[in-house]
C-alpha cells in the first residue's frame, strides 16, 4: 500500500485573492518540499498568476537546493516573503542577492503591509493619475 506524502505546508487561496503558502513552524525546507509547494501553486493557478504570500518565519533550514527551486518562475504575480525578526530578514536579503526571484518579492515582517503591497499591485492603474501621482492632468 502506497504512503501519501507527507505535506509540512498549507496553500489556501485567501479572500483578498492571495494565495497563502504558509510553512509548518520548524520545517526544513528541502529540494523535494520546495518542488512539491510550488508544483502545489501551480496546480492552484490553472495557468493564472496570483500574489502570493509566504509564511517563512519558523522554518528551520532552506536547502540550496530548495533556494534554486525557488529561482524558477512559477504561477506568482508577485512574492511577498513574511518572517519574523532579523535573523528572516537577512536570510531573504542573502537570497535575493545571490539569485534573484523571478518576479518581484519582497520581505516583510508586517503581514498587513506584506497583504497591502500585494493587492495593490493587483489593481489596475488609474488612468486618470500622472506620474508624479496627483489626479488629473499634469501642471503646466
Amino acid at each position: 500500500m502506497a504512503e501519501a506524502d507527507h505535506v509540512d505546508y498549507t496553500l489556501q487561496l485567501e479572500p483578498d485573492n492571495v494565495l497563502l503558502l504558509a510553512w509548518d513552524p520548524g520545517v526544513r525546507i528541502e529540494a523535494h518540499n520546495a518542488r512539491a509547494a510550488v508544483n502545489a501553486v501551480n496546480e492552484f493557478a490553472v495557468g493564472n498568476r496570483y500574489p502570493l504570500l509566504v509564511r517563512m518565519a519558523n522554518a528551520s533550514h532552506l536547502s540550496r537546493a530548495a533556494r534554486d527551486v525557488f529561482i524558477e518562475p512559477c504561477a506568482a504575480s508577485r512574492i511577498a516573503l513574511l518572517g519574523e525578526n532579523a535573523v528572516d530578514r537577512i536570510l531573504v536579503d542573502y537570497q535575493l542577492a545571490a539569485q534573484p526571484a523571478p518576479c518581484p518579492t519582497r520581505f516583510f515582517t508586517s503581514e498587513v503591509e506584506a497583504r497591502t503591497w500585494l493587492v495593490e499591485a493587483e489593481q489596475p492603474a488609474d488612468p486618470q493619475r500622472n506620474p508624479a501621482g496627483s489626479l488629473g492632468a499634469s501642471p503646466p
